[in-house]
């Protein structure tokens, strides 16, 4: 049986680094950039455990600028 994997894509230039994202993904995928800024001056989201994420999307759901997008990647 194949195993399915979440994979996430953001749009940095559109994050406001409001951290919704970040709080409501269960797998600790996601985290706030803490060494750039998009060229709104703001932290932006990233994927620093991308290995980690199931696929979920609770991440693009509760996104109040619709930055994420979340796809389902079948391995094996």
């Amino acid at each position: 049986m194949a195993k399915i994997r979440g994979a996430v894509v953001i749009d940095q230039e559109r994050c406001k680094g409001c951290n919704l994202c970040v709080v409501a993904c269960p797998t600790q995928t996601l985290a706030l950039s803490t060494t750039a800024v998009n060229h709104h001056g703001y932290a932006f989201s990233q994927d620093v455990q991308p290995e980690a994420c199931i696929g979920c999307a609770s991440c693009a759901e509760v996104c109040p600028d619709a930055c994420i997008v979340v796809y389902k990647i079948k391995e094996g």
